[in-house]
């Protein structure tokens, strides 16, 4: 009898479970068939993981999208593990040159010449403001596009690919106005995106050529922004890898305890995405975000009353304004939060 009980008790504690997986699962659905703009439904992924209860839910989670700067999450991860195997060391530090220098998203381009961070502070930069000179400082680190990604696949993220630098990934679209331009060097390229008149100045020549074959070519301005081929990402990835990559981070199964309170630390000072993820919570919020053209994506831990929530939410083709497409992130984000929390 007593064994009839507890097989009983199982089976209803199991069936509870899948309906409000089901449940959550629906409702996330529900909320990401919204995500449209001015041009129409754009394409959106979320996973989603519990990790007291272990209830995982999720929509569109293993399809691929653009990564955009979520995937340093993945270089930190692997420094850190260098760090633990004293094959780095995150107290040296590293004179930022010309070289190095990337516009877009960052801090330390803005710099004089000759900062000198320790490698743990541009982990930070690159993890808190997106820092993309930060963010190619420490890819050379760890190894290289290569290396990061045989250690993706060493560690079972089969799907995710890191496909550029991100100096090559600026590069590539010079190559396609002109295949001379696949002899830009780094300082080229940020000459052609900056107004720092430094870089400027001695690439006058070079800088008019490049406008004069732009407009000579047909679409040339839409061949620099293009984005909408996977290769063109920075990286691929799915809502559920990136997400157990998260959970990795918090569980610190993927490094020492005190490189995963690190990691986190630097994620819970997150400076960029305040639109997404964190918007209409209430409680504390580890994340990285990425963004580029019609792209807006965050990542991260949600420490809920109820115990701390992996979320992965991915957008990719967004129109209209960036603004709104945050905005539809963080009401994703409180949903499922009410979902466990109950109301706030």
């Amino acid at each position: 009898m007593r064994i009839v009980i507890l097989v009983a008790a199982v089976l209803a504690l199991f069936t509870q479970g899948a309906l409000a997986q089901s449940g959550l699962t629906k409702v996330l659905e529900a909320e990401l068939s919204r995500f449209a703009g001015p041009g129409g439904p754009y394409h959106a992924g979320v996973y989603v993981k519990h990790l007291t209860s272990g209830e995982v839910a999720k929509v569109h989670g293993d399809e691929t999208f653009d990564s955009a700067s979520t995937i340093k999450l993945a270089i930190l991860v692997m420094a850190y593990q260098m760090a633990d195997q004293k094959k780095l060391d995150l107290n040296q530090r590293y004179t930022i040159k010309d070289s190095d220098l990337r516009t877009g998203s960052g801090i330390f381009q803005y710099h004089d010449p000759g900062l000198n961070p320790t490698l743990r502070d541009v982990l930070l930069q690159m993890v808190i403001t997106s820092d993309n000179s930060a963010t190619d400082i420490m890819l050379a680190k760890v190894g290289g596009v290569p290396a990061v990604n045989a250690w993706l696949k060493q560690n079972g993220y089969v799907t995710t690919h890191l496909n550029h630098s991100v100096f090559t990934v600026r590069r590539v679209r010079y190559e396609r106005i002109d295949p001379k331009y696949a002899k830009l060097t780094p300082e080229d390229i940020y000459a052609l995106q900056t107004n720092n008149i430094r870089f400027t100045a001695p690439r006058k020549d070079l800088i008019a050529q490049v406008a004069a074959d732009v407009a000579a070519k047909p679409n040339g301005q839409q061949i620099l922004n293009m984005r909408t081929l996977p290769e063109d990402w920075l990286a691929i990835v799915t809502p559920a890898k990136m997400g157990k990559l998260v959970e990795g981070i918090e569980t610190c199964t993927l490094a020492s305890k005190p490189s995963c309170d690190e990691m986190k630390r630097m994620m819970r000072a997150q400076q960029a995405g305040t639109r997404k993820i964190p918007h209409w919570l209430s409680v504390p919020v580890a994340h990285k975000t990425g963004e580029n053209n019609g792209v807006t994506n965050d990542i991260g831990m949600i420490y809920a009353k109820s115990g701390t929530i992996v979320m992965s939410i991915y957008t990719n083709g967004y129109t209209g304004l960036t603004g709104d497409a945050d905005d539809r992130l963080g009401a994703v984000a409180r949903l499922v939060v009410e979902y466990f929390d109950g109301p706030s």
